[in-house]
């Protein structure tokens, strides 16, 4: 075991007034922008001051002897999380799903800045409560999340927390041979497949599930099983519209072998973060080994 102090990485996304400072230089610009488009940049900085004062409130409420990191979500892919480590994701729902790919056993704290704007969901806390909820840490109840795994043939593999999508990089038409464990097999062509987690259950899959008289049951957000969709499948001599949907349970996968260039595959809407099929190449989807273990 680690004789290292915790470590306290605050996780938290540049906020919409620093993306048009970045942007447009200036505040004068930046609200000359928002006024063409019918909005106030008063509103825009009192978000952004509450996600500041969520920073500080946070920040401060690590205890003295314990180390500290403050990350951008942008930089996650090139952070090494240690084991000892404590995720505090300041933001929104969506941003515990963008971290939770990269750790492994690391507990997290979602703490939401704005909960008249965020529904709170995975960030549950109030930034005034992050000091008990550290100092009580190894007594709390935590929940484990189920997640999605998507490993190429060649090794390489991503996790989601919500969902999977694998579909052409432009997201026109997607080319490929689907297999399930019980060896149904179909070749598609289609806007590509979502395979989601019960944390996901409510949002993309949801809203494909509405569309759909025989869509499967959803999973909770701890069952070890997924749902997937294939998205308005083509038929045609060559591709069929009949294995378009289902659950994958335990240890079953769904196989996806690509019959063209500029398929990719990504987690949680990040597509920058994304792995590339070439022609012949297969991914396997399942039940993730990993967990997202969410403190309640």
């Amino acid at each position: 075991m680690s004789t290292l102090a915790p470590r306290v990485v605050l996780v938290s996304r540049r906020s919409e007034l620093d993306e048009l400072l970045a942007r447009h230089g200036t505040r004068a610009a930046a609200a000359y922008f928002l006024r063409q488009r019918g909005r106030d940049l008063d509103e825009v900085a009192a978000r952004h001051t509450a996600q500041q004062a969520a920073l500080t409130t946070a920040g401060a409420a690590v205890p003295a002897d314990w180390r500290r990191g403050h990350l951008d979500r942008a930089d996650l892919s090139r952070f090494l999380f240690a084991p000892e480590d404590v995720v505090v994701a300041v933001g929104q729902d969506g941003l515990v799903a963008n971290v939770a790919k990269y750790l492994d056993g690391q507990p997290v704290i979602g703490v939401n800045p704005a909960p008249e704007r965020n529904p709170g969901v995975l960030v549950r806390h109030a930034p005034k409560a992050l000091r008990r909820l550290l100092r009580d840490l190894p007594g709390l109840p935590v929940q484990d999340r189920t997640m999605v795994s998507a490993a190429l043939d060649d090794g390489q593999e991503l996790l989601g927390l919500n969902e999977i999508y694998v579909g052409h990089v432009t997201h026109q038409s997607a080319r490929y041979t689907l297999s399930t464990s019980d060896g149904a097999r179909e070749r598609h062509s289609s806007s590509g497949v979502v395979v989601g987690t019960g944390t996901g259950a409510t949002g993309w899959c949801s809203s494909i599930a509405r569309q759909r008289a025989d869509a499967p049951d959803r999973p909770a957000p701890g069952e070890p099983a997924l749902t997937w969709f294939v998205r308005e499948a083509w038929p045609s001599p060559a591709t069929g519209v009949t294995l378009t949907s289902g659950r994958l349970e335990g240890t079953a996968t769904l196989e996806l072998a690509s019959e063209g260039e500029g398929l990719v595959v990504f987690a949680d809407g990040l597509e920058a973060d994304r792995l590339e099929l070439s022609w012949g190449q297969r991914v396997t989807i399942g039940v993730a080994a990993r967990k997202l273990r969410l403190v309640m």
